[in-house]
């Protein structure tokens, strides 16, 4: 944006300084994942929510009146460290207060937001683009607007991060934390408005008994392995135990690599520097680059809508096997025409547009596939003693990688052009193969179905583990709260899938 350009010219025009002024942030984010755990289990999710709020907040009101490039590269930082704690803590509060019927729906629902929310910040730049006049690039002299209509308000700003803070209020604590801190009340509680139920209903105080039992298993999970250990070194043995079994460290590494793929196949560069690889393709000025970059946010959204309907119907290998091919072709075919035409594509339209054609067709094989997909597998594939800190690895690792993206990108544009595009087109043929030789169908499977596929013998014990907790849990309970035998027995067995 030319205001932006001309309060800040050298984040304007400098490639390399680019990279780092959108990394700072995608850099803090990856930062914000060593702490963001154990702030979690010890504040609970709702208060590490609105802290996360808190700080985005401030980070985003010293952006939006930053004067200087230190002022700049401090919001984002702050912000980007809040992020880190939403991207996780968001997801883990949908997970442990859903049902299980509807948790994979929900995942890709979350996808889905996220894509809107990209939607918006595209048409906010293209309709407050001309603030500051039409001409007032750090290379041409001002020429238009007032000094007030330079700046922006950083009331509106901050709205989107204010509107999650208020809505949590009325939000409950998630049940399991509760359980996890020994507030057994409160939990029967929060579940009770969760599901909307009395709190002695049969139904309620079963799925009651089940989170509690998994709740239990955890702890008992620990004491069985790391008896003793405490802090920190309790913390290095839980992560160790995800490497010290094949089976254990074949889930991790497929977690982490499509976390990995879904980076490096070019989803962040398009969407951070869309305006100029819209440029790179012939479209002139920043009002058409920007109009562009808006139907891009149009067609990101509405593609990720078919996951929603087919990743429980046709599976998820397909849907990643088919948008890898599909990214792998556009991206060759956009490079092919960038390193044919190169800066006359401002005199071959055609040529341009059927490279921008491409770009939205890139768009839509990602967004249906491992956008969404890339959040689902990890959450189903590892056992549940390890699942929260695996779950945190693989999100550190599509943090770091996203950094890397951000921050080479601009180089890459300027210095290689179409081999950029090349570039991300062979890792989108990586993924086609990874995926076809090595990613298990997880589509209708439960927990003991994907311990068979990794080989993972030790399931069994967990198992066996489970139902006995279960069954000690219902003694306790069967008195005082009115569960039914039946009823109890039928969410044991959930509790393990």
């Amino acid at each position: 944006m030319e205001s932006f350009g001309a309060a800040f010219p050298r984040v304007y025009s400098d490639s390399s300084f680019k990279g780092w002024f959108v990394s700072s942030l995608l850099l803090a984010a990856w930062l914000g994942s060593l702490v963001n755990g154990p702030f979690a289990d010890r504040f609970g999710r709702k208060r590490s929510i609105l802290a996360a709020v808190l700080i985005f907040t401030i980070g985003s009101a010293i952006q939006a009146g930053a004067v200087s490039i230190g002022m700049l590269f401090a919001g984002r930082t702050i912000a980007g460290f809040a992020v880190r704690m939403l991207t996780m803590i968001v997801p883990m509060y949908m997970a442990e207060v859903s049902i299980p019927g509807i948790r994979g729906t929900l995942v890709v629902l979350q996808q889905l937001n996220i894509t809107i929310g990209i939607l918006v910040s595209y048409w906010l730049e293209y309709e407050t683009h001309y603030i500051g006049g039409v001409r007032c690039a750090p290379d041409i002299p001002y020429a238009g607007g007032s000094e007030v209509l330079r700046t922006f308000d950083p009331y509106r700003d901050i709205v989107p991060g204010l509107v999650l803070s208020i809505g949590m209020l009325f939000y409950p604590e998630s049940p399991r934390w509760q359980l996890k801190a020994g507030q057994d009340d409160k939990a029967i509680a929060a579940l009770s408005r969760l599901r909307r139920l009395q709190p002695h209903d049969e139904a309620l105080r079963a799925e009651f008994l089940a989170v509690k039992t998994e709740v239990r298993f955890e702890e008992s999970f620990v004491r069985e392995r790391h008896n003793g250990k405490t802090g920190l070194s309790l913390s290095f043995a839980l992560y160790k135990d995800l490497v010290s079994s094949w089976p254990n460290f074949r889930r991790l590494s497929i977690g982490c690599l499509v976390m990995f793929f879904q980076q490096f196949m070019g989803c962040n560069a398009m969407i951070y520097y869309a305006p100029t690889i819209f440029g790179q393709l012939g479209l002139s000025g920043n009002t058409t680059s920007l109009l562009a970059t808006g139907v891009y946010g149009i067609v990101n959204t509405l593609s990720t809508l078919p996951a929603l309907f087919l990743i429980d119907k046709v599976g998820r290998r397909p849907l990643l096997m088919a948008g890898a091919a599909g990214t792998f072709v556009s991206l060759v075919i956009v490079g092919g025409i960038i390193g044919a035409y190169g800066s006359s594509l401002v005199n071959y339209k055609a040529a341009g547009w059927t490279g921008i054609a491409f770009i939205y067709i890139y768009d839509i094989n990602f967004s249906y596939s491992f956008a969404p997909i890339g959040w689902v597998l990890p959450s189903e594939i590892f056992n549940l003693g390890n699942r929260s800190k695996a779950m945190s690895i693989t999100t550190s690792t599509t943090w770091m990688c996203n950094f890397i993206i951000g921050l080479v990108t601009p180089d890459m544009l300027e210095t290689i052009k179409w081999g950029t595009h090349i570039f991300f087109a062979a890792f989108c043929l990586l993924a086609l193969a990874f995926t076809y030789f090595f990613i298990p169908e997880t589509c209708g499977k439960s927990l003991e179905d994907m311990d068979v596929i990794f080989g993972d013998n030790a399931a069994h014990k967990e198992k066996a583990r489970l139902y006995q907790i279960a069954a000690e849990l219902r003694s306790e309970t069967a008195d005082g709260v009115g569960v039914e035998k039946g009823n109890s027995q039928r969410y044991e067995q959930e509790v393990v899938v």
